[in-house]
């Protein structure tokens, strides 16, 4: 059987493939393929290991007959016309739980990095700017014993919400469910969002992108929000107003923001790349050599099972084997 691979992952998953026998076929560009491009190497394939950055659209799962599974390298899977590959009984999967701690991690480093100033005082002592210590000199924002506002309790969340423990603070959450986990360890309280918006110091997202989430913060959030707020996006950027963020942050609405993520990836609001109360990377909050190896063995024995004729084990649209 032949697979294609939309871009290079990890040799571990690239390895197991091989060594049961499968044919591959990878684009060696270190780029997204077009749409075209994804339709061309389809071409007589019978699996697509696909990323968060390809558009895997009800014409390219219609266009090759033979595809009989498709396994994303990512948590998400907002790219796929989820749809279109049940009609066609091909299964979808995605690769949870490996990437729980390390997308949790990501969100505190941007949470301190905020409230620190860590990347403006970096770059104000590398440009010669520094004379010394001052009274006045970087002021940033406390961290323990403040209220942290969690936006969606799932695994990511609720990994992030446990890791605030060591710095006694007060925990709110907004979710569909009740977390007992978080409410048993930290004595977080469920709120609902406008409570969360106006009393958190600090609002992390572990939201979804789906309809009801997108542009979940927008202007009247932010206004909402206090002025020492920090602002925390590690899940999908559509769902914070981007241009609402920039107004809020260059306004001074809130002391700033740490985004991962961003509404029209890869291109970013101008405007927010020239403020310095923003934290922004890029899109790496799964980026540690183990989580995105162990990402790349997950989606291979996702793929080795769906083409197998089993159920994959993180089979996002299991409603087909019924």
């Amino acid at each position: 059987m032949k697979i294609l691979i939309t871009r290079k992952i990890p040799k571990s998953g690239i390895e197991l493939l091989l060594k049961k026998g499968y044919e591959l076929e990878i684009n060696q560009q270190d780029r997204i393929l077009s749409k075209n491009e994804i339709i061309d190497g389809l071409k007589e394939k019978d699996g697509l290991i696909s990323l968060l950055t390809d558009n895997i659209n009800k014409e390219v799962i219609n266009s090759e007959p033979k595809l009989k599974m498709i396994a994303n390298y990512a948590v998400g899977y907002n790219n796929i016309d989820i749809n279109a590959a049940t009609q066609k009984k091909i299964p979808v999967s995605n690769t949870p739980d490996v990437l729980t701690d390390t997308t949790a991690e990501m969100a505190w480093a941007l949470l301190f990095s905020v409230s620190r100033r860590i990347v403006e005082g970096d770059n104000f002592t590398r440009k010669g700017k520094y004379k010394g210590w001052g009274p006045m000199l970087m002021l940033g924002q406390d961290i323990s014993n403040k209220t942290l506002g969690i936006v969606g309790t799932g695994r990511i969340g609720s990994a992030f919400g446990l890791k605030s423990k060591g710095f006694k603070m007060n925990v709110l959450y907004f979710d569909e469910k009740i977390n007992e986990t978080l409410e048993k360890e930290l004595n977080a309280k469920k709120v609902e969002k406008s409570e969360l918006i106006k009393q958190s110091d600090f609002i992390s997202i572990h939201l979804p992108l789906n309809k009801s989430t997108f542009h979940f913060i927008g202007t009247n959030e932010l206004k909402n929000m206090k002025n020492n707020a920090i602002l925390i996006n590690t899940s999908r950027g559509p769902i914070i107003d981007e241009i609402a963020l920039t107004k809020a942050l260059k306004d001074k609405w809130i002391f700033g923001a740490g985004l991962d993520v961003y509404e029209n990836e890869p291109n970013i609001n101008p405007k927010l790349l020239n403020l310095n109360n923003v934290v922004i990377q890029p899109h790496s909050a799964s980026a540690t050599f183990q989580t995105r190896s162990n990402m790349a063995i997950i989606a291979a024995k996702n793929m080795i099972e769906g083409l197998t004729g089993k159920i994959p084990t993180n089979c996002v649209n299991k409603n087909i084997y019924k």
